[in-house]
């Protein structure tokens, strides 16, 4: 089964929800990465966060980047994501251990004390940029945090990644509940009632439940009305012309060391780990394209 979101409204348009399904993606990433079950859940949960995120943007060029920069052992981890559903993603330190804290996996010690980022490129000059610093490092109380202080949208966030016992990825998903300002107190306070009363992401996770059902199990009886669906995945947009172009970049002194050395070299992109190798005439040809 494809990965997929549900955009939705409930409460005559004074919220909206986003749920996920993705594990499909987080096990892509994890493949990719050859990731540790932490890795995979933090960089997961990120991700998961990223897509549901990235289909918030209004155009279909409009991109999202999600930073989290901590000082544990995971070290940086980033998120990039467009409307299309769209999502990559990339950890400093894909491998890391750390042993269980109270016999559950410890995410909040892997990614430590630190600040997330959101950079938002909407085809204005300059990228719309908000930092937060990070509440628990569990990712998603800092995602809600990010949305009550950067853009001043109430908002509640799940996200979970269940791994099996062969490091393979069980389940993924996530939801996004948002208060639209049209919000009247006495449905916030009702909501606020639900948000506690609800089960936990992992839980419904482990039912089995799809991203239609998250939303029914928090907005049911909210006059929910599923908007659309936005199939979702793993997709880098690296290119050997993309790859080019940054070693064009580095200039030409640096490329003639390259042709120097005698050696084809190969460039690995960070979000997928794809690799590209360029021959010595290739190399050649970089270095008359180079303008410095």
């Amino acid at each position: 089964m494809k990965d997929y979101i549900v955009r939705a409204t409930a409460a005559n348009g004074q919220v909206r929800a986003f749920a996920i399904t993705s594990k499909n993606t987080v096990e892509e990433a994890r493949t990719r990465h050859n990731m540790s079950p932490i890795g995979t859940i933090a960089l997961g949960r990120l991700l998961t966060g990223g897509a549901m995120m990235g289909t918030m943007m209004k155009n279909d060029s409009d991109v999202v980047t999600i930073q989290i920069k901590g000082n544990g052992p995971i070290g940086a981890m980033t998120v990039t994501a467009n409307a299309k559903g769209e999502v990559k993603g990339t950890v400093a330190n894909p491998q890391v251990m750390l042993p269980l804290k109270n016999g559950k996996i410890d995410v909040a010690g892997a990614v430590g004390i630190g600040v997330i980022s959101v950079i938002k490129d909407i085809g204005l000059r300059e990228p719309y940029v908000g930092d937060t610093i990070l509440i628990t490092s569990e990712i998603a109380e800092d995602l809600t945090y990010y949305f009550a202080t950067s853009e001043q949208v109430p908002s509640s966030v799940g996200l979970g990644v269940l791994m099996n016992h062969d490091n393979t990825v069980r389940e993924a998903g996530g939801f996004i509940i948002q208060l639209m300002p049209n919000a009247t107190d006495e449905f916030i306070d009702k909501l606020e009632e639900r948000i506690k009363s609800i089960k936990s992401i992992t839980y419904m996770l482990e039912e089995g439940m799809t991203p239609e059902q998250i939303l029914e199990h928090i907005l049911g009886d909210m006059d929910l009305e599923i908007l659309d669906t936005i199939e979702t995945g793993f997709k880098c947009n690296c290119s050997k012309e993309r790859v080019s172009k940054a070693v064009i970049s580095v200039g030409k002194e640096e490329i003639q060391k390259m042709i120097d050395d005698g050696k084809p070299i190969e460039v690995n992109c960070h979000f997928c780990n794809s690799h590209y190798n360029f021959t010595i005439p290739e190399l050649q040809e970089l270095y008359n394209q180079a303008t410095h």
